[in-house]
Parts: C-alpha cells; sequence; structure tokens
C-alpha cells in the first residue's frame, strides 16, 4: 500500500493520509445535506409531487457518487482529491432545468448521463489531458489563487461574516450573532495551530469549533447515531426511461448538455490543477496522470446519473484536505469509506454546520493565494489575464467563468506584445469557445 501511494517519495504516512481525508469529508460533508434539498425542491411550495425527487433516494445517490468518484480518483490517479455532486450545477439542474424550463427531472439526470459519456470520450482520446496541460503555467497559477479567493469568499458568505448589502453588494455580517461569532472563533484557533505549525491544524481547527459550538448551544448534540439507510429505489436507473422519450430530444435539451459540459469540465479542470499545485504534485507545468483524474471525473458523473443525482466533480474542499497533510490517493479512500459510512450515520452529520467548515476554508484560501507569487507580474501581457481570471472568479461566484474571462484575454495580450509563438494553438480554440459562451449560452 505504502508503495502504491508513494508514500516515501512524497514523504507523507498513513496518520497524515488519514487525518487529511478526515479533513476533507468535513469540508465537504454538507453536500449530503444541500444536495437531497436542492435537487428535490424541497423549499419550494405549490409545485406539483411529479416534479419533486425523492428526498431520501437523493441523499443516497449523493452519498454513494462521492464514494464511487472518491474511490476512483483514489485508486486510478492517486490524487488526494474528493468528489461529490458539485454546487452550482445542482443548482442548476433545479433551479433552470427543473423549475425554469418545466423538464422532467429523469431527462434532467438523461442530460448529465450523456454529458458524462461525453466527457468519458474526450478522455480516452487524450483531449482532456492536452487541454488542461495547453493551458499557460501563468494562467494556472492565477486559476489556483482565484479559487483561493472564491473559496475564503464562500467560507465568510457562509458563516454569516460577508452578507448582502443593498448599498454595496456586500458588507459584513452581525457580529452578535452566535454561528458568526463561532465561526470568528474557529477562524482564530485554527489560524493559532496553523501557525504553531502543527500538523492537522484544519482538523483540529474544526473539531475544537464544533465542541465549543455544543457548549454554547450553537450546535445541537444528536440525540441519535445511526439511523436506517432509505431506499434508493425511486431514482435508481430512472436515467435510462427518459432515452425512450421523443421529448427528450429538443434543441433546448441539447443547450442543457452542453452546459452541463461547459461547467463540468473548466470547474473540475481548475480544481485539478489548483489542488494539485498545493500538494505539489505538478511537474514541468504537466500533471501526471491527468488522463486518469478525468477518467474519475466522468466516470463519478455517469454513475451519480444513474444513481439519481446532478453532475459529480471534484471537490477544492479536497484543498482542506492537502492541507491537513494529505498528499496521495489513500486520503480519498478515506473520504469514500466515510460517505458510505454517512449513509448509516446521517444524524452525526447535524454538527458538521456552516460555522465549522467555514475557518477550513479562509485557511485553505490563504494557503493557495501563495501561487500569486509564481506570476510575473512585470510583464503586462500576464498581469491581465492573470488579474482578470482571479478577481472573476468571487465576483462573478464562478470558477468557470473567471477561467474564460482570463482565457479570452491572454491570447488578446499576448498577440499583441508579438508572443504568437509562445500560445498553444487549443488557446484559440478557447477565445472563440468562450466568446461564443458569453454572447449564446448566459
Amino acid at each position: 500500500m505504502k508503495k502504491y501511494f508513494q508514500f516515501e517519495e512524497l514523504g507523507t504516512n498513513y496518520r497524515r493520509e488519514t487525518m487529511g481525508g478526515i479533513t476533507t469529508f468535513l469540508a465537504m460533508a454538507y453536500i449530503l445535506i444541500v444536495n437531497p434539498i436542492t435537487l428535490t425542491l424541497q423549499n419550494i411550495k405549490g409545485l406539483p409531487a411529479v416534479m419533486h425527487m425523492d428526498y431520501g433516494a437523493v441523499f443516497v445517490a449523493t452519498a454513494l457518487a462521492a464514494a464511487i468518484g472518491s474511490i476512483v480518483m483514489g485508486l486510478l490517479a492517486r490524487y488526494p482529491l474528493a468528489l461529490a455532486p458539485g454546487m452550482g450545477l445542482n443548482a442548476f439542474f433545479a433551479y433552470s432545468v427543473l423549475l425554469g424550463s418545466k423538464i422532467p427531472w429523469q431527462h434532467a439526470l438523461g442530460a448529465v448521463f450523456i454529458s458524462g459519456v461525453f466527457f468519458f470520450l474526450l478522455t480516452a482520446t487524450g483531449l482532456r489531458e492536452k487541454i488542461i496541460n495547453a493551458i499557460p503555467v501563468e494562467l494556472k497559477h492565477a486559476v489556483g489563487a482565484g479559487i483561493g479567493l472564491f473559496i475564503t469568499f464562500i467560507g465568510f458568505q457562509n458563516a454569516g461574516i460577508i452578507v448582502k448589502n443593498d448599498a454595496t453588494l456586500v458588507g459584513l455580517g452581525d457580529f452578535s450573532n452566535g454561528n458568526t461569532l463561532l465561526a470568528i472563533f474557529g477562524i482564530i484557533i485554527t489560524v493559532i495551530l496553523m501557525t504553531r505549525g502543527i500538523k492537522g491544524g484544519v482538523f483540529y481547527g474544526m473539531i475544537i469549533t464544533v465542541i465549543v459550538g455544543m457548549i454554547f448551544g450553537l450546535i445541537d448534540t444528536p440525540h441519535k447515531v445511526v439511523s436506517a439507510v432509505p431506499s434508493i429505489k425511486p431514482t435508481f436507473g430512472a436515467v435510462f426511461s427518459s432515452f425512450g422519450d421523443s421529448s427528450f430530444y429538443t434543441t433546448s435539451m441539447l443547450g442543457i448538455i452542453l452546459t452541463f459540459l461547459f461547467v463540468d469540465f473548466f470547474d473540475n479542470a481548475g480544481t485539478l490543477v489548483a489542488v494539485a499545485n498545493q500538494a505539489g504534485l505538478m511537474k514541468d507545468n504537466k500533471l501526471p496522470r491527468a488522463g486518469k483524474a478525468l477518467f474519475a471525473d466522468s466516470i463519478a458523473s455517469i454513475a451519480g446519473s444513474i444513481l439519481g443525482t446532478s453532475t459529480t466533480t471534484s471537490y477544492i474542499e479536497s484543498s482542506a484536505g492537502v492541507a491537513a497533510g494529505a498528499k496521495t490517493g489513500f486520503a480519498s479512500l478515506v473520504t469514500a469509506a466515510l460517505f458510505i459510512l454517512s449513509l448509516f450515520f446521517f444524524p452525526l452529520l447535524s454538527v458538521v454546520t456552516a460555522p465549522v467548515t467555514a475557518p477550513a476554508l479562509v485557511i485553505v484560501g490563504v494557503l493557495m493565494v501563495s501561487s500569486l507569487g509564481k506570476i510575473d507580474w512585470t510583464k503586462f501581457e500576464i498581469a491581465v489575464p492573470a488579474f482578470l481570471t482571479i478577481i472573476a472568479m468571487p465576483l462573478s461566484y464562478s470558477i468557470a467563468t473567471g477561467i474564460a474571462v482570463g482565457f479570452i484575454f491572454y491570447p488578446i495580450t499576448m498577440l499583441v506584445k508579438g508572443r504568437v509563438k509562445e500560445i498553444n494553438p487549443i488557446m484559440y480554440v478557447f477565445f472563440v469557445i468562450f466568446v461564443l459562451y458569453f454572447i449564446f449560452l448566459k
């Protein structure tokens, strides 16, 4: 096991990998609660029963899709990267496809399935790996830094430290709120642990925050530990019923499939590059075993659609596990095991609240923006696309949009500067695709 995951070569051990895997799970465990609520449109009243997916079935599908994706990533690609149904993609699935377009959820799952199959074929041809390796090193560092700012913003938002402000769009939250104060405490204690160089400081910070939250009554102590696993029958295999329905084959469905393709590809690519950079796994601006990592993403999406959930993709919260010491796929296997166990211990997940995960997201953001120092800011033709990539992610609330903006400006500034030979032909293709994306798909 140690030899397969290259523990000695990467300077890690079972303890660090286990701690990293647990930390990653705790940082993304919220998806087990948020995804079922989102996909079932539980908070939307007055809808026909046929529009609501079964909550229990979606919960099981979410946990199993995350476990399958993480296992494939861990064993095949050997990266400390966990997967689960993607935030943003699940919102698009629920609010744009189901609620907005009035498309049956079975058809929406069909769109996810087709996009997953298409990704699998692209990966098999090696095209996805070539695309990722074609991205300039400066933009890869910009993507990592941008995601760092984005994930920190999410952490602040979830904790209520940053809130909506009608006058200035965003502003400081209510610091008299108990949950906000708990998150601030978590950030402070985690910063202290990390500053002291304590391995697993992010994980210990989350545990301490949970304990303090329980002491002050901000986090409910679970009254039940084990519960029965809900039936997955209502959603399992429902995707295949859509292919026999003629109403599935429409131009609007084609647009939905393309949107799933676009967002998943660049969210996953950005996350993969950012986490690999943070873990020190990038070599000569190339990602070893990138093809295998991309296979994990496509296999997980296909499996997830069959089980009954939206697109499964790599999670940037994996960087919390890397911050806790994870460097190999063994950590992903630990995370996968915890997702499987969560099927039986669902009541315990109630302690993983926003104030608990917020400190981890903020600290991860601090670690990820270190890639800013690897960008040559003295060259304006590099600084512009890099800066726009970084700033557009938190401001647009989208990793994919940040990448799109940077990739549009990169060939422009490089051409004007006369550095034509340094532009990979694939970047011109990106330029056209992203311009069309902003014109039509948005």
